[in-house]
């Protein structure tokens, strides 16, 4: 597997990704559009991709604008792999390397990705008005969790 920062040419297969996840699934694929990733990891903030045998496996994408994650998603199939591990650890690294601002991010209760934010170190804050679980993450949690 190799992991690297997402380039434009990566958005098509990227939103193959997206609208294949079963937790967290969009409502209308149209939703997102190329435009909106490019504007995410190009003007707001950052991507990185993990490709296997040429394809990609898993994403994700920091807002440095809005301070969150806007999207960490991996493809049916290849989860439990470490991939998201590995994208999410790449994305909290360079994000508190720009900024000591505290990051938050939503996911519905009762997911796997859930127990995966509870498991790398976020703490509950509280429910957003759309019924995710928001989390945060201060850059000092991130530093001392890496010191584990």
């Amino acid at each position: 597997m190799n992991f690297r920062e997402a380039r434009k040419e990566d958005i098509e297969q990227m939103h193959k990704v997206r609208v294949a996840v079963k937790e967290n699934p969009l409502p209308d694929p149209g939703l997102i559009s190329a435009n909106d990733y490019e504007d995410f990891m190009f003007h707001r903030g950052r991507g990185w991709v993990c490709e296997k045998d040429g394809a990609i496996v898993g994403f994700s994408i920091v807002d440095r604008k809005e301070n969150n994650v806007w999207a960490l998603f991996i493809q049916p199939g290849h989860e439990g792999k470490g991939i998201g591990k590995k994208l999410h650890d790449e994305m909290l690294d360079w994000y508190f390397a720009q900024t000591d601002e505290t990051i938050w991010l939503g996911t519905a209760p009762k997911t796997r990705a859930e127990n995966f934010y509870d498991k790398a170190g976020w703490k509950k804050i509280g429910m957003r008005p759309n019924g995710e679980i928001k989390f945060e993450m201060t850059k000092e949690n991130w530093a001392s969790k890496n010191e584990e």
